[in-house]
């Protein structure tokens, strides 16, 4: 057993406001705001830049941008909280609720942690159509078996579904609760802890939100294997990203109709101190959620080579966690130094997670976006900054 290397978690200030303004002057940033969150409070908030390019609007604290896929993690745990409400924990059949479900066998587990090969669906189905999706997840088959299927020849392993799953735990809280999950968002977690963070914005809010600006392909992006594979017609990874329909550019996500769709696994609005605030409650910093549901949050249920993104990844309930290797060690770092650490990537370079070794909860948004499937060194710097060895 080799030893946990020894850090400490003093922020340094000064030099996230070094790499703060680094980003602005020399890597394009356009409005971006980076909160950090410490033992139940705010230690560091850094807001600057505009919310659009004509510069109209000042980029502040109050300034609400859509974060896409860090919303996953917010969804994971409105659905952890109403699961472990009705008596069901993340071992339980889909199908005990939902009996059309196509993977019978399946656990909400191994449908939160990526493993049950819904990624993409067979069936045409429009984003804006929640019923017809639905109906077109029931008719689908597994992109690829479940471990231990077709007489133990199953090889398991698991792949990001970027847009089906919100679509899914959207629907498993509609039958458990009779409401949305953003509904239920709102009600359980983000009111009570006062979070200006929504999957469905209400119209009074839209005044605040950014606008988002797409990034420009590097030639890291077109020689990397996700690129190659979602550039490759018919492919996986690239029907993944199409499923359901709609959507697929940045200009809509600028439409106010997105921010109130309320799209689980895409769709959230809000700032970078709620979700960092959330995070605190995730890790337990702050006292919300209950021991049992904090632990299906951080631990890891699943690890290997993603068959979507094309790298390696590991999955818990819902949240993204750094892949380890054969001794137990971090192979990358996007989540800090500690092993215990989880949280979510936003596609364009979002980020945000939840240290419980350390008490920390991390948030970066932006809306000069970058062509990326993973966090780059835009906030991977500042999470650096964090830890000091």
């Amino acid at each position: 057993m080799f030893a946990e290397i020894s850090y400490q978690t003093a922020v340094n200030v000064p030099e996230l406001k070094r790499i703060f303004e680094k980003n602005f002057t020399e890597r394009g940033e356009l409005g971006a705001s980076v909160s950090v969150w410490k033992r139940g409070e705010e230690i560091v908030s850094l807001n600057s830049g505009w919310c659009e390019r004509e510069q109209e609007r000042p980029w502040t604290a109050e300034t609400l941008v859509p974060f896409y896929s860090c919303t996953k993690g917010l969804a994971a745990a409105t659905l952890l909280m109403i699961l472990e409400e009705h008596g069901l924990t993340p071992d339980d059949k889909v199908s005990a609720v939902w009996a059309d479900f196509p993977i019978k066998e399946g656990s909400f587990g191994q449908l939160m942690s990526h493993q049950l090969g819904l990624a993409a669906l067979d069936t045409a189905a429009s984003t804006w159509d929640h019923d017809e999706v639905i109906a077109a997840v029931e008719k689908q088959q597994a992109n690829w078996p479940l471990e231990g299927e077709s007489g133990g020849r199953g090889d398991g392993g698991h792949g990001y579904h970027p847009r089906v799953l919100g679509f899914i735990q959207d629907e498993i809280v509609r039958r458990l609760t009779g409401n949305t999950l953003g509904q239920m968002w709102r009600q359980k977690i983000a009111e009570p802890l006062g979070l200006e963070a929504w999957i469905g914005l209400p119209e009074s809010e839209f005044g605040r939100v950014a606008r988002l600006y797409p990034g420009k392909q590097s030639q890291a992006d077109v020689d990397s294997q996700f690129y190659k594979q979602l550039n490759t017609p018919d492919s996986l990874v690239k029907r993944a990203f199409a499923s359901p329909r709609g959507m697929q550019s940045v200009r809509e996500m600028n439409e106010p109709r997105a921010w109130q769709a309320g799209f689980p696994a895409m769709g959230g609005v809000g700032t970078a101190s709620a979700v960092a605030k959330f995070y605190q409650a995730a890790c337990g910093a702050i006292e919300f959620f209950s021991p049992q549901v904090r632990e299906w949050m951080e631990c890891a249920r699943t690890s290997g080579d993603d068959k979507i993104l094309c790298a390696p990844t590991a999955f818990s309930c819902g949240f993204q966690l750094d892949p380890l290797d054969s001794f137990g060690r971090k192979t990358r770092h996007h989540y800090g130094l500690s092993r215990r650490a989880f949280g979510h990537p936003g596609a364009g370079g979002s980020l945000a997670f939840g240290d419980p070794e350390n008490g920390l909860s991390f948030c970066y948004v932006m809306n000069q976006m970058e062509l990326c499937s993973l966090p780059r060194d835009k906030c991977l710097d500042l999470v650096k900054a964090i830890y000091v060895l």
